[in-house]
């Protein structure tokens, strides 16, 4: 997804779509502290308004500023040393100083509070010539009251080299809604270097969302590809292998 572009309907397109809200499970996910917690309770690729849970409140949306920037990208806590680390698409991240990370947000409410990025991994694929293939990247958040950020919330393991067809599950924000979506299918290859996934109604905003495995490991991140997709239907992923890995262990022991 374009992800500071402002989301505009089109023709096929839904501007403000009806939303189910998730209320029983699909599939578990299943915590990197051992809690399970709902996905959505629809058919593969039907997205639903996401219910807070231990795990989706890992999940959320990166302000410009503050609250009133308004939201632009996702992200997630993943695991790390410092317990400091989140994961996102690298085209979300080219205003580092500027963004703020909000966990579980939700209709203008910061219900784990507001976190200061302040600093980034990207690899410098990406850096060079925004390679599609190099769209994933980590950040660091400042402690907020004395505390990390995965001390309060739990963190996502990094799952790599995955196969082609893995089922996972994809939690967003929008920039258009004020509450996440989820959505569970299985993935497809695009090419050897990029995995798609159908599901509906993650349009922009949406970028840097984890899909996350039957285990709750991130296996990857919204965008790649046209920056994640032009319609909101087709979602893509670049797959996360050797590099990507290689990055992480980079940002989640030394990144302070």
């Amino acid at each position: 997804m374009i992800h500071r572009m402002p989301y505009r309907s089109a023709p096929g397109i839904r501007a403000t779509p009806r939303m189910l809200i998730a209320t029983t499970a699909l599939a578990v996910l299943v915590a990197a502290t051992g809690e399970p917690a709902a996905s959505a309770p629809l058919p593969l690729g039907v997205t639903a308004e996401a219910r807070p849970s231990r795990v989706t409140d890992r999940v959320g949306a990166l302000f410009a500023g503050d609250l009133d920037g308004g939201h632009f990208c996702t992200a997630s806590v993943v695991r790390s040393d410092d317990r400091n680390l989140i994961a996102t698409a690298a085209h979300c991240l080219d205003d580092v100083q500027n963004t703020v990370f909000v966990p579980g947000y939700r209709d203008g409410e910061a219900p784990y509070g507001v976190w200061r990025v302040t600093g980034a991994y990207v690899d410098p694929a990406w850096q060079t010539a925004e390679d599609p293939d190099a769209d994933i990247a980590f950040a660091t958040v400042a402690p907020l009251d004395g505390r990390q950020v995965q001390d309060v919330l739990g963190a996502f393991p990094l799952a790599t080299a995955q196969p082609d067809d893995v089922t996972v599950t994809v939690v967003g924000y929008p920039n258009a809604r004020e509450t996440p979506l989820i959505c569970a299918n299985t993935t497809k290859k695009w090419s050897s270097t990029q995995r798609e996934i159908d599901c509906t109604e993650l349009s922009g905003g949406t970028s840097g969302s984890p899909w996350l495995t039957s285990s709750g490991a991130v296996a990857g991140v919204l965008g790649g590809y046209e920056g994640g997709g032009t319609v909101p239907e087709v979602s893509y992923s670049a797959v996360l292998g050797d590099t990507a890995r290689a990055l992480y262990e980079e940002a989640a022991v030394s990144g302070g």
